[in-house]
């Protein structure tokens, strides 16, 4: 598949993914950036379309995860964190503004099982984790979701 096709099919996934771990559009839009830098320049050979998809996230955890170990991140503070997402809409604000708020490590569990639709064993090859531990933190992150949500859905 050609650099653009590539960039088309999945530019949407690697942006929401950065989106969901950076919590910044323009952090987001940096990640994006580099994550098709980095495959434009390793023109990596892939089986399938699915190693290809599961290149892509990986790499985008691992370019997301390493902007907030960089020391300009840890210097440096937001101007305005309240800005709400542009993807958050209608009765889907409360549990997108909610999943926001998690922690980094279940904030990227969530978005990749729910949004992305991947199995807890892709998840844990997407992230570099045991599927064991992935299961374990979603499951933590249900936890926290339905402790936040309580007052919002009572029938949770």
């Amino acid at each position: 598949m050609e650099f653009d096709g590539v960039v088309e099919k999945y530019s949407n996934t690697v942006f929401r993914i950065a989106y969901s771990m950076t919590k910044s559009r323009e952090d987001s839009e940096d990640v994006y950036q580099d994550v098709f830098l980095r495959y434009l320049r390793a023109a990596p050979e892939f089986e399938s379309e699915e190693h290809r998809r599961a290149w892509l996230i990986r790499v985008t955890v691992n370019r997301a995860k390493s902007l907030f170990a960089s020391a300009w991140t840890r210097r440096t503070t937001g101007l305005d964190e309240n800005v709400p997402a542009p993807e958050a809409r209608g009765e889907e604000d409360g549990v997108y503004r909610a999943v926001q708020e998690l922690p980094q490590k279940y904030r990227a569990v969530i978005h990749l099982y729910y949004y992305e639709d991947m199995p807890i064993e892709e998840i844990a090859r997407a992230v570099g984790g045991k599927p064991n531990t992935i299961a374990s933190q979603l499951h933590r992150a249900r936890a926290l979701l339905r402790e936040k949500l309580k007052g919002d859905y009572n029938d949770l």
